[in-house]
This record gives structure tokens, C-alpha cells and sequence, in this order.
């Protein structure tokens, strides 16, 4: 028994400074063995809890499968039915549409063949009123080569100096009779000193008359045109245009040496241009004339300006003629007012006709009463207090009621 304990005991293994005897090292692998069986036995309790739980696990998701599949399966059926009808309807919902589509394209086709009907016979009338139009652009092309035939014949009359002074005479002469009467103007008229103007205007209230002069000089106006359609160059129309201006100034000084006449004509005279392209073309190109014109006091005048005048001077004459008038109204207001006085005067005068008149008829109402009164007063027999009473009308003025053919003692109250 030593012996075994001592074999135990003995050092058996040197491990650095550690020295382990039998009996330990065989403690050491029993507790190295018993961990180890433990150990073992612990790493299988744990795969047999898992081995248990995945069993269960699967069983719980196959539970969770069969059941999924029985709804898949029960949702598919609804989806099955759902889908059938889906399909009627959806073949209903077609033949509607088949047969609303069927309906609007007749519709369509209809009005379609209206529309086209309706559009042929508007685009028939569209060119018969074309054609009429053609007609009538025809005819105004007729009368525009007859109207340039004219103006060739114009140009004709104005190439002649005195069939153009007839010419400009005629427009002058037709503006004025157009606008004044017979009494206020006067053609080819013979001035103190000789000269017979193209026409004379009587001013109203013995005023100066107002000259007009038409025999405006349009040779040098044609030379200029002539010029600048030929070839003569800027050379030629700046000849032209001398000549012209010279022609004017002579013309200008003509009409203020004769026809400004202190007294018995206006301060100012008009020269008469025969056409509106003539003078703008003065007012554009010669200002030089229209100002000498102005200091000359002679006013360049185109037909339209002429016109214009005119109508000032028939609205002066006009307004002379009223003022003529005047003082034959203010003569029959005065008159007037003299008949408004008396007549005042007179309806005043019987106002107090009138007032006297209801006087006197309430003095009589009075007189009446009192004497309906007397009257009762002896039908009642009061004689007695009657011969006591003062007279009630001793010292009552009488009046005259009726122009004095009937007097009634009446009472002033």
C-alpha cells in the first residue's frame, strides 16, 4: 500500500520548475477525459436540440406552404372566375364600341357627304361671283385705258397756252360758283387802273375785294418734266428750273404791280394753281418763290386751298349778313319789351280791379247777413229791443256797388 502511494508520488515528469508526479499527471488526464466526455456530451444535447428545432421548423413552413398553396389555389379559382368575367364584359363593352364606331363613322360618312355637297356648291358661287368680279375689274379696265386716253388729251390742252389758261380758268371759275352766290363775285372784272383781273370777290361791309389770278405760266414747269424724262442730264432741268423760277418772280410782280390797288382791292391777292402736283412740288423745291411770294404778299394757292378759302369767305359773308340783321332784331326786342310793360302794367291794373271787386262782394255778404238778421228779429217781434239798440249803422259809409247805378249801406269790419 506505501508502495502504491509512493509510486504515485514519485516525480515522474520535469516541466521547467514544475515537477508533476504520476498521480497528478493521471488526475490530470482523468479531468482532461471527463471535460472532454462532457464536452462531448454537451455538443450532442446541442445537435439533438437543433436536429429538433429544424424539425419542427420544417414542419411549421410546410404547414405555412400547404397552406399558401391552399390560398394560391383559392385565389387562382377567384382569378379564374374574375378573369371569365372580365371576358364577357369585355366582349359586351366590344360589340357597344363595335356599334357606336359603326354608328359615328355612318354619321361621319353623312355629314361628310353633306359637307362636300355644301362645300361644291359654295365653291360654284365663289366663282360665279368671281367672274362677276372679272367683269367688273374688266369694265374698270376699259374705263382706265378710256380715262389715260383723256389724260393724253389733258396733256394735250395743257401743251396749248391758251387752251391751258381756258383750262385753269374752268377749275378756278367752278370752285368759286360752287361756293359763293351770284352777288359776291365777279369774272374778268375792270379795276380803276385798267387791269381785269380772272376774278374779283366782293368782300362784305364795303371791305376791299380779293383778287384771284389763274394764268399761272406752266412752260417752264413742262420744260423742267421735259428735262428730267429726257436726256438732257442735270444740266438741262437746272436750266429749266432757272427759267421757271424767272418766269414766276415776273408772274409774282405782275399781280403786285397790278392788281394790289390801295382802297379798292384786298392787301393780298391769290395766284391760282391749276394742280395739286405743281404746287407741292413749288413748296418742295422753290421755297425761294413761296417766300417772295409772302413778302409780295400774293398767297400760291392749289385748287384744294382755293376751295378752302372759298368756304371762309362764305361763312364771312354769312356772318356780315346776320350782323346786317342784327339791329332789325335788337329794333323788334325793344318793341317787344315795350308790349311785355304795358301789358304788366294792364294785368296789374286789373289785379286791382279784381281785389276791389271781392271787396266789395264781402262788404255785400255782410249787409246780407245783417239784414237776414233784422229780418229775423222782426218775425220773432222784437220790436222793443230793437227801438232800444243803437242804430248799428249810423255813421257806416255807403259804397258804390256796380259803377254807382245801386248804393247799400254796408258795415267796415
Amino acid at each position: 500500500m506505501n508502495d502504491t502511494v509512493s509510486l504515485f508520488s514519485a516525480p515522474l515528469i520535469q516541466l521547467g520548475a514544475t515537477t508533476l508526479s504520476l498521480g497528478q499527471l493521471v488526475v490530470a488526464v482523468a479531468g482532461a477525459l471527463l471535460l472532454l466526455l462532457a464536452l462531448l456530451a454537451a455538443s450532442s444535447l446541442r445537435n439533438a436540440r437543433a436536429r429538433a428545432e429544424a424539425e419542427a421548423l420544417a414542419a411549421v413552413r410546410a404547414r405555412e406552404a400547404e397552406m399558401q398553396l391552399s390560398e394560391l389555389a383559392k385565389a387562382q379559382a377567384e382569378l379564374q372566375g374574375r378573369m371569365g368575367t372580365i371576358a364577357e364584359v369585355f366582349g359586351a363593352r366590344q360589340a357597344e364600341l363595335t356599334k357606336t364606331i359603326s354608328e359615328r363613322l355612318d354619321g361621319m360618312s353623312s355629314r361628310l357627304g353633306q359637307s362636300i355637297t355644301d362645300q361644291t356648291k359654295a365653291t360654284h358661287e365663289n366663282l360665279a361671283r368671281l367672274q362677276e368680279r372679272l367683269a367688273v375689274i374688266d369694265t374698270a379696265q376699259n374705263n382706265i385705258q378710256s380715262l389715260a386716253g383723256q389724260v393724253v388729251q389733258l396733256q394735250q390742252i395743257l401743251s396749248n397756252k391758251q387752251t391751258r389758261g381756258a383750262f385753269g380758268q374752268s377749275r378756278k371759275q367752278a370752285i368759286i360758283a360752287d361756293g359763293l352766290p351770284p352777288s359776291a363775285y365777279e369774272f374778268q372784272a375792270t379795276l380803276s387802273n385798267g387791269s381785269r383781273p380772272d376774278c374779283l370777290i366782293r368782300m362784305p361791309n364795303d371791305a376791299p375785294s380779293l383778287v384771284i389770278d389763274a394764268k399761272f405760266p406752266l412752260e417752264a414747269w413742262n420744260a423742267i418734266r421735259a428735262a428730267s424724262e429726257g436726256e438732257g442730264g442735270a444740266d438741262a432741268r437746272k436750266q429749266a428750273e432757272t427759267a421757271f423760277r424767272r418766269d414766276i418772280e415776273v408772274h409774282i410782280k405782275a399781280i403786285a404791280e397790278k392788281y394790289l390797288i390801295s382802297g379798292e382791292t384786298q392787301d393780298t391777292a391769290f395766284m391760282f394753281v391749276p394742280s395739286e402736283s405743281v404746287f407741292a412740288e413749288i413748296h418742295e423745291n422753290f421755297e425761294a418763290l413761296v417766300q417772295r411770294a409772302h413778302r409780295a404778299r400774293i398767297v400760291i394757292v392749289s385748287p384744294s386751298l382755293l376751295m378752302l378759302s372759298i368756304q371762309v369767305i362764305q361763312a364771312v359773308l354769312k356772318d356780315a349778313r346776320m350782323r346786317e340783321q342784327a339791329h332789325l332784331i335788337q329794333a323788334e326786342v325793344v318793341k317787344l319789351m315795350q308790349d311785355v310793360t304795358r301789358l304788366d302794367d294792364r294785368v296789374r291794373k286789373l289785379q286791382g280791379h279784381f281785389l276791389q271787386a271781392n271787396k266789395d262782394i264781402d262788404l255785400i255778404l255782410t249787409s246780407a247777413d245783417k239784414v237776414t238778421k233784422r229780418g229775423a228779429k222782426i218775425e220773432a217781434l222784437e220790436l222793443g229791443a230793437a227801438e232800444g239798440e243803437k242804430g248799428e249803422n249810423d255813421g257806416e259809409p255807403e259804397r258804390a256797388v256796380g259803377g254807382g247805378s245801386l248804393r247799400l249801406r254796408v258795415v267796415e269790419e
